[in-house]
């Protein structure tokens, strides 16, 4: 028949220049080629990803620590601090072994001590020696942890001379003890103290103080128990504290869980009328620190 009806083209059957034609089908059961890096090798790579993921992990770790000590010791120095009470002075308000969170941030912006506070300071000199302090000594080993930890504030110290009282007057006040009725009296108004340890008498020494401007007259909450602004009367400045002394506000009791509650202002001291506290208040001072009286 020839070429008659068939397309231009090789004998092949397909046109010059035109797309090559599909490769024919292999025959049935030829073998695939093996794929390139087999399960062996699939999991050797895996070992090898989850090994340098672990490393990077470990090598990571001391940066983390680092990073963590460096918030501890800015949030102890200027924020907020733990304190140890190894005293009755503030019974029953704060009892021996209580832990109690200072706030050392609010002065900073202006925040003035007011009557009612209960207040951290540094010793005056001879103050926590005159305080019935319970100390106890911790076996090697716990001793070194427990001295870390309160390096970066994560645990209050038993070894600071810090007191801890009540802010009774403030700079420009008198206060006076005692009237008719035996009651503390600031500006002629008396003082209602709930707080004040069961079975006490508001005092037991008269006294009439006219408190110099910026400084503070304190008091402990167990009025028998506490070596206060009153046992220091015959001193310069009548027993107040400088205003610079004083290192926080306590704000809370955080432990013993049991006797967690929040240290507010009694409402008492918001009767009391003001008067003039003699200018300008110098700014606190600033200090680490952590067991009172």
């Amino acid at each position: 028949m020839g070429s008659r009806g068939r397309p231009r083209g090789d004998r092949h059957g397909y046109e010059d220049g035109g797309a090559d034609p599909e490769p024919e089908p292999e025959p049935d059961g030829a073998a695939e080629p093996p794929e390139p890096g087999g399960r062996a090798e699939r999991r050797r790579l895996a070992r090898r990803v989850r090994r340098r993921r672990r490393t990077r992990r470990v090598g990571e770790l001391p940066l983390l620590v680092v990073v963590a000590l460096c918030i501890a010791l800015i949030l102890k120095t200027f924020l907020v601090q733990a304190f140890f009470i190894p005293s009755g002075s503030m019974e029953q308000t704060i009892r021996i072994g209580d832990r109690v969170l200072v706030d050392k941030l609010t002065p900073w912006f202006g925040s003035e001590v007011e009557r009612g506070d209960v207040v951290v300071f540094k010793d005056p000199g001879g103050w926590l020696s005159a305080d019935n302090v319970q100390t106890t000594e911790d076996p090697v080993g716990i001793k070194q942890i427990k001295q870390t930890l309160t390096f970066i504030g994560l645990l209050p110290s038993a070894n600071e001379q810090d007191l801890i009282k009540r802010v009774i007057g403030v700079g420009g006040d008198s206060v006076k003890c005692c009237d008719a009725r035996g009651r503390v009296s600031v500006n002629g108004s008396p003082l209602d103290e709930p707080y004040v340890n069961p079975g006490n008498v508001p005092s037991e020494i008269r006294f009439e103080v006219q408190v110099p401007a910026g400084r503070i007259f304190v008091m402990g909450d167990h009025r028998a128990n506490s070596a206060d602004s009153r046992y220091h009367l015959d001193e310069a400045f009548h027993g107040t504290i400088d205003e610079k002394d004083v290192v926080g506000e306590a704000v809370v009791i955080a432990w013993p869980f049991g006797h967690w509650h929040r240290l507010e202002q009694p409402a008492t001291f918001r009767m009391v009328p003001d008067r003039a506290r003699g200018g300008r208040r110098a700014p606190r001072g600033r200090r680490g620190g952590s067991s009172f009286a």
